[in-house]
């Protein structure tokens, strides 16, 4: 019986460990004591949408695990730091595959990919003061990155958190 617990517990490390986040983003979240971590699966993704949205159920179907990281940039995170970030990525194998403007804020997505199956996507979100991160075990459409932002910012419960973290002094 013992044997079988210890299979079970050793096949699930291997499966977490195999879809974990990134290491540029664990590096960053570790350098950045004061950065706000949030962590979602599927399941709890699927919680936020009180509303029932099926457009946003199909949007995250195929989001295994969210790392939702937020850093004030006022505590010396500036240009060299970000372009220290994106190479950081590119050494993951991630591709800079899109980039684009919403709402005052820009949005670089970063993809890996295996074997033409995506394995995680890297979206950061730079505005004048923050920069949050969004990574993503699995992946969704990219003309519904800005979607999936609004949405998790619009949270009440996240969006709160958000809402104080960026008014902390």
């Amino acid at each position: 019986m013992k044997s079988i617990v210890r299979a079970i517990i050793l096949v699930l490390f291997v499966s977490l460990s195999a879809h974990a986040q990134s290491k540029t983003t664990e590096a960053l979240h570790k350098q950045n004591h004061e950065a706000l971590a949030l962590f979602f699966y599927n399941n709890t993704l699927r919680m936020i949408n009180q509303t029932d949205n099926k457009e946003f159920d199909e949007l995250i179907k195929n989001i295994e695990k969210l790392k939702f990281l937020m850093i004030d940039k006022k505590a010396n995170f500036g240009t060299t730091q970000y372009k220290k970030l994106v190479s950081g990525y590119k050494s993951e194998a991630y591709e800079e595959i899109m980039s684009s403007r919403h709402q005052g804020k820009n949005f670089d997505v970063f993809l890996k990919e295996t074997g033409g199956k995506t394995q995680g996507m890297v979206v950061a979100v730079n505005d004048s003061s923050n920069l949050y991160v969004l990574d993503i075990v699995g992946g969704i459409a990219l003309d519904k990155v800005t979607s999936l932002f609004k949405e998790i910012d619009q949270s009440s419960e996240i969006g709160k958190k958000i809402k104080e973290f960026t008014k902390k002094d």
